[in-house]
């Protein structure tokens, strides 16, 4: 028997990358804290640091927008193929 997992269908990918983009946008905000933080403390190596955290959060933000735009297309090409209709149709 085949083991099931969130990833079996697009939509349970779709979920996964919803979350993380959840949890980037979250740990933006954390670090923007730190960032006046480490200003206020005048800690220069903190904040060089915490720059290129959020410069890789960043980057990281969009390759997680991109997937979620290329997950979208394949499910609506799959609808297309298969002659399924979206939910609410």
């Amino acid at each position: 028997m085949a083991q099931h997992s969130p990833f079996d269908r697009i939509e349970g990918s779709l979920e996964y990358i919803g979350l993380l983009r959840e949890t980037i946008q979250t740990t933006e905000i954390e670090i923007q804290r730190e960032l006046v933080r480490a200003r206020s403390e005048r800690a220069e190596r903190r904040l060089q640091a915490l720059h290129l955290v959020t410069y890789k959060l960043e980057r990281l933000g969009r390759h997680i927008d991109s997937s979620h735009r290329l997950l979208n297309d394949l499910r609506t090409l799959r609808r297309l193929l298969l002659g399924e209709r979206a939910p609410g149709h």
